[in-house]
């Protein structure tokens, strides 16, 4: 039997800080090897839509698994296939759309947790739909805010954001008319748009910023402009194997120059103490999140085990027709 498990049943256990912590661990594992990550790939569907896919494997926890996403007309449906990484048996099917923000916004908490400021209290955000409310939640468990500056394009849309999100983190969230005054000398910048172009300039960011860049995992796209990239004096990626393939923000500013791309840590290592992240407060920070496999499966495990404790989900007979045969 695989345990089904809704996008309620995941909300009803899922919370910001458990996230975080999920989140930290996959990056620990990953750092001291007993997780494995794939990144991701894509398939061309016969219409315009993609269907996306990656895999993980956490030996520690016991659990392997992946994500698979299609993107068609405008919708995105995701499911997380999760398995014993022991004895190979398929645990839980679990709709993963609340899933997959939590552990973004947690990513980048985690992520700001690590490399901001200590006593970073201003944060900007660019963009205001569902990430941006996980993002800008994650990053407020990470650093006590005193001020938020919140830009899209849509003026209801971002007042709205605003009026939500005041009253979500209890910290005042301010709707502002351009995305310079959403980063321009603030802490904490988090862009979390599908804009094709930079919506960040390099020339805008004061010393001390750190960035989140998460909104783009294409290689022809881009949130941040080359300044961004140039001026970060520590850049960090939740995978730089997958960051190669897909993340804009960088291969464009690196274009031809190879070499570049050794600049460009594992936010593990810096995570687990193998390298420094931030030396000193004047240096400007930047992540880039492309979202990677191990994120999910590490939060899937716990989803999972806290859903049995809770009596959540219902129970799907899978294969055993199989199983009666073997027996």
């Amino acid at each position: 039997m695989a345990l089904l498990l809704t996008e309620n049943d995941v909300k009803s256990v899922l919370t910001m800080p458990v996230a975080m912590e999920l989140v930290e661990t996959s990056f620990r594992r990953l750092a001291d090897g007993s997780a494995t990550c794939h990144p991701r790939r894509r398939l061309r569907m016969a219409t315009k839509g993609v269907m996306n896919y990656m895999a993980a494997t956490d030996l520690a926890g016991g659990y392997m698994g992946l994500k698979i996403y299609t993107v068609a007309s405008g919708h995105a449906r995701f499911v997380v296939p999760l398995f014993s990484a022991i004895s190979g048996d398929l645990l839980a099917l679990i709709e993963a759309d609340y899933l997959g923000q939590m552990r973004t916004g947690a990513a980048s908490g985690v992520a700001t947790r690590t490399l901001a400021r200590e006593d970073a209290r201003t944060a900007g955000m660019i963009g205001t739909g569902l990430q941006a409310r996980t993002q800008l939640l994650a990053v407020s468990h990470a650093r006590k805010l005193e001020l938020v500056l919140a830009f899209s394009r849509d003026r209801a849309r971002r007042e709205k954001f605003a009026t939500e999100m005041t009253a979500r983190i209890g910290v005042p969230v301010k709707a502002v008319d351009s995305a310079e005054e959403a980063a321009h000398g603030l802490d904490i910048v988090t862009t979390a748009t599908n804009s094709a172009k930079p919506v960040v300039e390099g020339r805008w960011l004061t010393s001390g910023t750190h960035v989140n860049a998460i909104g783009i995992n294409i290689a022809d796209k881009r949130e941040i402009d080359g300044e961004v990239v140039s001026r970060a004096d520590v850049i960090a990626a939740d995978s730089v194997e997958q960051t190669k393939i897909e993340a804009g923000d960088l291969i464009q500013a690196f274009g031809p120059d190879t070499s570049r791309w050794n600049s460009v840590l594992e936010i593990s290592d810096i995570i687990a103490g193998k390298i420094p992240g931030r030396t000193n407060r004047d240096q400007i920070t930047l992540f880039k999140s492309g979202g990677i496999a191990i994120e999910d499966v590490v939060v899937a495990g716990r989803v999972y085990e806290m859903a049995q404790e809770l009596g959540l989900g219902k129970d799907v007979p899978i294969w055993q027709d199989a199983l009666t045969a073997e027996a």
